[in-house]
């Protein structure tokens, strides 16, 4: 071998140990908690949680009661939480009761990361509360399989001028994750949101239903092509990740019809093409008549969609920014209350979550 061919193959395995995800620099590519280590190494239940809800999704101390409530439930019977987030540069799967509390009191200080904001947040030692595609990388790099949210980002409306795609459809197409949501919120595009999910060959159930969720709202009217009734029938779908399809699978499951909006009221504000004064007059409205937080949060999101359409100032705010204007144009509208909060939504999906992973690890031990 020449002494050129040596050199060559010499600095090859010196730049693949740079990258051999062990060491970075001195320091962690990515901590597991002990918890969550010793539940993957036993082969027991394991549950993935997003954190950019606890950052981004309600204001401290409420977000962070709302983190061990959920974490609690994914407790119960025997399921082992696993909050994702970064922490000064490291990927944590599996958060200490300390790192919990101190992602909650950065709030948004904390940078809402995607897979793409990755790279960037880790080569910086910031902080980086994942979103679904990041938590779903993350879940799929440690083999964790079941991983629940409140609800999925989609194709925006507009998109064809817009290009306007969330990350966490193209993360479904790739990484083989089950993900337990409430869907798409209806200020999207669902028709194309559900037809990019087919191109990108990504298994749609919708659970105990045939119709696609949005959110706060049972009802689409898109049909889903899978229908599941219970989580032995989530657990057989997601077992069948050993063929090797390399993508996700996304688990719609509705909010109970006691906390649902309803989809035609949304639509009557969001398609509301009067004044500013009367979208906000038609709000109140609405609100008092249907006292649900479903109906308070998604006729709120829908209507302040108009008051941004009808604002100038609104219009120069384009994609993963849009969403947080809106809502923090309605904190302004409406102060902090719990309707700005889907607390109960993620509480619902973990409660579910939990029992289709243990379910799944029951399958696996049959």
């Amino acid at each position: 071998m020449s002494s050129s061919s040596s050199s060559a193959i010499s600095r090859l395995v010196n730049l693949q140990r740079h990258f051999t995800p062990t060491e970075m620099s001195g320091r962690e590519v990515l901590k597991v908690c002990p918890d969550v280590a010793e539940a993957l190494s036993q082969g027991e239940a394991v549950v993935a949680l997003e954190s950019t809800i606890i950052s981004h999704g309600m204001p401290y101390p409420q977000n962070l009661q709302t983190a061990k409530e959920v974490e609690a439930i994914v407790k119960e019977n025997g399921a082992v939480p696993a909050t994702i987030a970064i922490l000064d540069g490291v990927p944590c799967i599996g958060l200490s009761m300390n790192e919990l509390k101190r992602l909650a009191s950065l709030g948004p200080s904390a940078q809402k990361t995607a897979r793409r904001d990755i790279a960037h947040i880790v080569a910086t030692r910031g902080n980086g509360a994942t979103t679904v595609s990041a938590t779903m990388f993350f879940a799929a790099m440690v083999g964790i399989p079941v991983f629940v949210t409140g609800g999925i980002g989609g194709v925006h409306r507009d998109d064809e001028h817009t290009m306007d795609i969330s990350s966490d459809l193209t993360e479904l197409g790739r990484t083989p994750v089950a993900v337990i949501s409430a869907g798409v919120k209806s200020i999207l595009d669902i028709p194309r949101t559900l037809e990019f999910l087919e191109t990108q060959g990504v298994c749609v159930a919708a659970y105990k239903t045939h119709e696609f969720p949005a959110f706060f709202t049972e009802t689409s009217g898109c049909k889903v092509p899978c229908r599941v009734d219970t989580p032995e029938d989530c657990a057989r779908i997601i077992g069948n990740f050993k063929l090797g399809l390399g993508t996700g699978i996304l688990i719609a499951v509705p909010i109970p019809k006691e906390h649902a909006a309803s989809g035609s009221l949304i639509e009557a504000v969001y398609s509301n093409n009067t004044s500013l004064v009367s979208s906000i007059l038609f709000l109140v409205f609405i609100c008092f008549h249907h006292q649900t937080a479903g109906n308070l949060l998604e006729l709120s999101i829908c209507t302040s969609c108009c008051i941004c359409s009808l604002n100038s100032p609104f219009k120069k705010y384009k994609g993963n920014i849009y969403k947080p204007i809106i809502l923090n144009r309605l904190r302004v509208l409406w102060g902090h209350c719990s309707v700005f909060e889907n607390i109960g939504v993620v509480k619902q999906r973990g409660f579910l979550g939990k029992n289709i992973t243990v379910t799944c690890v029951n399958l696996l031990d049959d």
